[in-house]
């Protein structure tokens, strides 16, 4: 393979003050370091879009530390190895925290080097087989400790955690309520079987969520705001409340344009719990989930959905896309034009 010199990359130009506009990236042709002897030179495939990745945007230190301004915007990737060392060949396919750009040059130690399971494709190790499939697997199963007959609401149900988590509780024998809005409800319910599907845009949603509802035992939170704070009023005694993002505050500018839960006083009533994760925490057993996923997927009980977009320089407005609902399934975009 050719040796790239140069790289085009997307950089953070300047934090956001509440949502991403136009201004708060760049992009940039820049010379590419020569790798040393532990670095391999990767050709940027696919990149993943994550709600998280707002967050890192803030000045604020979270579980990672933020993007600085002048960085390549980081973000989980695939790619493929063009110049590689004695740790990682040329032509390898590989995982790592790539970033939005063309080329990287990185660290082996970085670096998972992927080998394909028969009948899946590279952008399984960024949706299904990745750190999404990790997170509803373990944000269920271990947070949430679901099981058989209990009911289960998602929030963000046909999102890229959302719609795996609704098919895990059912393949667990739960009774699964999914919060989606529009067309996405008919998907949810037709493709994927949860047992309903409640649309949030509607005006008697909070109506329908009591009477659908009932009482739950597990609420899979990828959202946060007012849906949580209904979510408070209909607990099982026990409750479990998974808190896996809260993407209805990611663009608010401060506290001040927050709005705190009101009923947290059923957590005590119903002895309940409300627990957040960060995915990371169960690396060591993501063998154990990997091999649960791809044995489900071959079942045929478990569908991925992916939403697939193109252009590195496009990467911005495409974030964009996940706080306006304009996705369904994990949303990746394609860099590479091989």
């Amino acid at each position: 393979m050719t040796i790239p010199k140069q790289t085009r990359r997307v950089f953070l130009s300047e934090r956001p003050k509440g949502h991403i506009t136009e201004t708060t990236f760049k992009n940039e042709i820049t010379n590419l370091p020569a790798p040393t002897a532990d670095q391999v030179i990767v050709r940027v495939d696919y990149v993943s879009l994550d709600p998280a990745m707002r967050v890192w945007l803030n000045g604020d230190v979270t579980y990672v530390p933020p993007v600085q301004i002048g960085e390549t915007m980081r973000g989980g990737g695939v790619g493929t190895v063009v110049h590689g060392n004695d740790q990682i060949k040329e032509g390898d396919l590989v995982y790592g925290t790539l970033g939005w750009a063309e080329y990287v040059v990185a660290s082996s130690q970085t670096l998972r080097r992927l080998a394909l399971p028969e009948g899946f494709n590279v952008v399984d190790y960024l949706g299904a087989l990745g750190t999404t499939g990790m997170t509803a697997y373990f944000g269920l199963l271990e947070v949430g400790r679901l099981k058989e007959g209990d009911t289960l609401v998602v929030t963000a149900a046909a999102g890229a955690v959302g719609h795996l988590v609704c098919q895990i509780g059912k393949i667990k024998g739960a009774r699964v309520i999914a919060i989606a809005s529009g067309p996405k409800c008919t998907w949810l319910t037709d493709e994927l079987g949860v047992d309903a599907a409640l649309d949030y845009k509607s005006p008697i949603f909070a109506k329908e969520f009591c009477e659908i509802v009932g009482r739950l035992d597990v609420f899979f939170d990828n959202v946060g705001g007012e849906i949580l704070d209904l979510a408070l009023t209909r607990l099982n005694r026990g409750a479990r409340i998974v808190l896996c993002g809260t993407i209805a505050t990611y663009n608010t500018d401060g506290l001040e344009d927050s709005k705190g839960i009101k009923n947290y006083s059923s957590l005590i009533i119903q002895r309940a719990e409300i627990r957040g994760f960060v995915v990371h925490d169960y690396k060591e057993r993501f063998k154990e989930a990997e091999a649960n996923l791809i044995k489900w997927i071959r079942e045929d009980k478990l569908k991925r959905r992916y939403q697939i977009e193109d252009g590195l320089e496009q990467c911005p407005q495409y974030l964009r896309m996940l706080f306006s609902g304009r996705n369904t399934g994990k949303l990746l975009v394609k860099i590479s034009k091989e």
